[in-house]
C-alpha cells in the first residue's frame, strides 16, 4: 500500500522525547515477536534438570496437556518440539501435503510457507493478494476449482502486515473442495485471537512460544487432527525430526520424540496457570481491546494532522499486531530509533515496508495501561 501523500506539520528529523527518569521491569517491549516475558515466567526456567525419559518428565508433560488443550480448544493432544515455529510449518508440509499445494500469500510469512512447500519438491500455486489484505472464502473456493490441490497453506495472523485471515471460513471452503487439508500458521494468532482447532476442523494448526504465549523463543506447538495423521500414514517421505506419527506415539506416553526444551516447559507450565486464571476468552478480549485502542489512536492522530493509516482494512485486522503506514515525510526507522531512545521497543516495517511503516506488537501479557503509556510516548515522537 502506498502511504498517503499528506505531509505532517514538521519536516525536521524526528527527535525522541526525554527519557523517563525511572525504568520499569516490564511493559516497554512491544516488538511483534519475540514478545516481552514477565520476570516470574523467566524465573520459572530455573527449575532443575531432569531426565527427559524419566517419570518426572512424564509427570510434567501430563500436567501440561490439559492447559494446552484448553488453549488450542481441542480434545487432541498438543505436540511440543524444541524448534522455532518454522519447523512445524515444514512439518505440516512433510506430513500432510501430497502433490499440489495452494499457498495463500498476503505477506512475508505466508510467502515463507509457500517457499517451504516448494523446497520440499511440491507443486505450489500461490494465490496472492496485496500486503495487508486477507483472503476471502469465495476467492479460495474459485481457485480450488481450478486445480487438483490436496493442501492449502494459510497464515492466520500475518505478522508482517497485521492482517487476520478468516481461517474458520477458509477451513470450510477447503473441506468442501474434497480431500483437501488446511495447514494453519497461527503464530501471532493463537492465545490472542479465537482459534477453535476442533470446531473449525483445522487439520493442522501451529504456533510458537515467543508470540502471544509470551514465552521465550525456542518451542513450537501444534495440533494435528486425525485427518492430518491419515495423510502422514500415506506419505513415505515425512522425514525424521517432525514425523507426526512419531509425535503421536510419544505423546500418548506423555513424552516427546526428541530431547524437549525442558527449561521452556517449566516456563510454559507457569504461563498456562496464568492463562487459566485469566481464561482463554478473557485473553482474547484483552487483546481485542488493545488492538481497538491502537486503531482509535491512529484515527486521533489523523485528526491532529499526522497522516497515519492502519495497513489492514477494518474487519481483517489482527488483535496482536498493527502495521501503521507513515506519511512520506517521516521515515519508519527514525520512529523506531526515537522510541528506543525513550525506552520503548516497537517493530519496524517488515521487508518492503521497512521505510514506510512501523508495527506495534500489542500481544502476550501487555495491558491497556502499558499500551497507553507506549502510545503517549509515540505521540510525542510524531507530534511537535
Amino acid at each position: 500500500m502506498t502511504p498517503t501523500a499528506h505531509r505532517t506539520p514538521h519536516s525536521a528529523p524526528v527527535t525522541p522525547p526525554k527519557a523517563p527518569e525511572q525504568d520499569q521491569r516490564f511493559g516497554k517491549f512491544f516488538l511483534p515477536g519475540p514478545t516481552e516475558v514477565r520476570p516470574e515466567i523467566l524465573a520459572a526456567q530455573t527449575g532443575p534438570m531432569i531426565g527427559h525419559r524419566g517419570k518426572a518428565m512424564v509427570d510434567l508433560m501430563a500436567d501440561l496437556q490439559p492447559g494446552l488443550q484448553r488453549l488450542f480448544r481441542t480434545q487432541r493432544p498438543v505436540y511440543l518440539a524444541a524448534s522455532s515455529a518454522t519447523g512445524f510449518m515444514e512439518a505440516a508440509i512433510r506430513n500432510c501435503a501430497m502433490d499440489r499445494v495452494l499457498a495463500l500469500v498476503n505477506g512475508a510469512f505466508s510467502d515463507r510457507f509457500r517457499k517451504i512447500a516448494e523446497s520440499n519438491g511440491l507443486t505450489v500455486d500461490a494465490l496472492e493478494v496485496p500486503w495487508g489484505q486477507t483472503h476471502t472464502p469465495a476467492m479460495v473456493a474459485d481457485k480450488l476449482r481450478t486445480g487438483d490441490f490436496d493442501a492449502v497453506t494459510v497464515v492466520h495472523s500475518e505478522t508482517s502486515t497485521g492482517a487476520l485471515n478468516p481461517i474458520d471460513e477458509l477451513a470450510a471452503v477447503a473441506h468442501d473442495a474434497g480431500d483437501v487439508v488446511l495447514l494453519v500458521d497461527s503464530v501471532t494468532g493463537l492465545a490472542a485471537a479465537p482459534v477453535e482447532s476442533d470446531a473449525w476442523g483445522l487439520d493442522f494448526v501451529l504456533t510458537g512460544s515467543q508470540k502471544a504465549l509470551a514465552l521465550p523463543p525456542g518451542m513450537a506447538l501444534g495440533v494435528a487432527q486425525t485427518s492430518a495423521l491419515e495423510r502422514a500414514r500415506r506419505k513415505t517421505s515425512r522425514g525424521t525430526y517432525f514425523d507426526f506419527l512419531d509425535f503421536e506415539k510419544n505423546v500418548e506416553k506423555n513424552q516427546t520424540p526428541n530431547t524437549p526444551p525442558l527449561s521452556l516447559l517449566y516456563a510454559l507450565q507457569a504461563q498456562l496457570e496464568c492463562i487459566d486464571r485469566e481464561g482463554v476468552e478473557g485473553r482474547w478480549q484483552r487483546h481485542e481491546a488493545m488492538a481497538r485502542r491502537t486503531w482509535q489512536w491512529v484515527d486521533a492522530m489523523n485528526e491532529r494532522g499526522v497522516a497515519l493509516e492502519v495497513l489492514a482494512p477494518p474487519g481483517g485486522r489482527s488483535p496482536t499486531v498493527t502495521c501503521i503506514m507513515l506519511p512520506e515525510s517521516i521515515p519508519g526507522p527514525e520512529v523506531t530509533a526515537a522510541m528506543l531512545q525513550s525506552g520503548y521497543t516497537i517493530g519496524g516495517g517488515y521487508g518492503k515496508l521497512k521505510d514506510s511503516a512501523f508495527r506495534i506488537g500489542h500481544m502476550g501479557d501487555h495491558t491497556l495501561e502499558e499500551l497507553e503509556s507506549l502510545l503517549g510516548h509515540l505521540e510525542e515522537v510524531l507530534v511537535k
